[in-house]
């Protein structure tokens, strides 16, 4: 254990509270703690201690977190944190470094994506190791088909280190076995309720009839069988550690898979089943061996549920380190692509490249540079804090690190 561990958990608190308008995040000290020398497996001891400290120095002003500060700074290991500088260490890293960037093809990446990904691009060529760009197209019906040509092309000149492309749709039959895997260890069912019957056992904490049944191998064979189960019949559930009774509502026996009779854009109707998101991402975060996961914070109970998934399998101990970072709330654009894309076809935009667009398309036509991006990137780091900013701002701060 780290020595002086009280005295530094207050300093880095502290000090992350002033750098946060006095509202220090948990996050953020336990990544300066791992640079102090604090090992994953003292975090689960560690977090409660870190949590009632930072309770009382958010309750505390700005003014007097400043004053306890000086008599603690002495506790913090100063690194520089310029932009210029390089990125902090990532625990772990001795076996390699193995990161993903997951964009759908719903429409054009944007500079939302940059942001919240470019450090991942960063920390892999850091490290010297493998950065993927895993194309998540397993919703038939949210597809564009130019989309995927389009990230690729953007991807490569904002990242430039893209080892390879990776299509989910191409990698249907490893999901099924994955699936298979899971139902021999009796992880996972068909559940033939409704939604607002499923809602309503969730809601009194009590198990479907499903889960029961003990024929779930012929139930996903029905859910396969084109003569089988329709579209929005069934779906396949996992049953989580404390099932329905967990105190969170988005924990209790989530689907892994559904029926989508949609014309797939590459597959045609080639498969009916699909997988959601956290079956196919801890699929691919297994098969590609992903070491580390830097992603939004809205995301704190998919990276639950999927950890979940590789304890079933008996792949606990190899569940990527996770670090999770806020948002940068544009508050003058419009950053859903659904929106772009339905402008885009009104005629309101030329194309994805119009100068009046957000997204990479654009901004590479305006000739930004990606090392811009890619210095507000380091500047920023791993931190949980969501920042508001118009767009003027962010683009004047990108160009003035471009010329630097």
């Amino acid at each position: 254990m780290i020595k002086d561990l009280e005295q530094k958990i207050k300093a880095y608190g502290l000090k992350n509270a002033i750098d946060y308008e006095g509202k220090a995040q948990a996050g953020s000290v336990l990544s300066s703690l791992f640079h102090e020398g604090l090992e994953k497996s003292e975090v689960k001891e560690v977090m409660p201690k870190i949590n009632e400290i930072l309770k009382q120095i958010n309750s505390k002003s700005l003014e007097k977190q400043k004053e306890d500060l000086e008599e603690l700074e002495s506790f913090i290991s100063h690194r520089k944190v310029r932009a210029e500088d390089e990125l902090p260490e990532l625990p772990n890293t001795e076996k390699g470094v193995v990161m993903r960037f997951c964009p759908s093809p719903s429409g054009p990446l944007h500079v939302g994506h940059i942001v919240s990904n470019m450090i991942q691009s960063l920390y892999t060529k850091k490290y010297k190791g493998t950065f993927y760009v895993r194309i998540e197209d397993t919703n038939p019906e949210k597809i564009v088909k130019e989309a995927y040509e389009q990230i690729k092309e953007d991807c490569n000149w904002i990242f430039g280190n893209v080892k390879e492309y990776i299509i989910q749709s191409d990698r249907m039959e490893i999901y099924y076995s994955y699936v298979r895997k899971l139902l021999e260890k009796n992880a996972v069912y068909v559940c033939t309720c409704s939604q607002e019957k499923f809602k309503e056992f969730s809601e009194k904490m009590k198990d479907c009839p499903c889960k029961k049944l003990k024929d779930q191998e012929k139930r996903w064979q029905t859910m396969l069988d084109k003569e089988g189960y329709k579209e929005g019949e069934a779906v396949l559930r996992f049953k989580t550690e404390l099932g329905m009774k967990d105190p969170n509502p988005a924990m209790r026996d989530f689907p892994l898979a559904r029926i989508c009779l949609s014309e797939h854009p590459k597959q045609k109707h080639r498969y009916r089943v699909w997988p959601l998101m956290n079956l196919a991402v801890t699929t691919d975060d297994i098969e590609l061996g992903m070491t580390h996961i830097i992603r939004g914070k809205d995301h704190r109970d998919n990276a639950k549920r999927q950890k979940m998934i590789y304890k079933v399998l008996g792949l606990e101990s190899k569940y990527p380190w996770t670090a999770f970072i806020g948002r940068i709330k544009f508050n003058d654009i419009n950053l859903s692509k659904r929106n772009i894309t339905e402008k885009i076809e009104s005629g309101e935009y030329e194309g994805w490249e119009d100068e009046k667009l957000p997204t990479v398309a654009s901004l590479r036509k305006r000739n930004f540079k990606p090392e811009g991006f890619a210095k507000f990137a380091i500047q920023r780091g791993i931190s949980e804090v969501d920042k508001v900013m118009d767009s003027k701002e962010f683009f004047s701060i990108v160009e003035r690190f471009s010329k630097e």
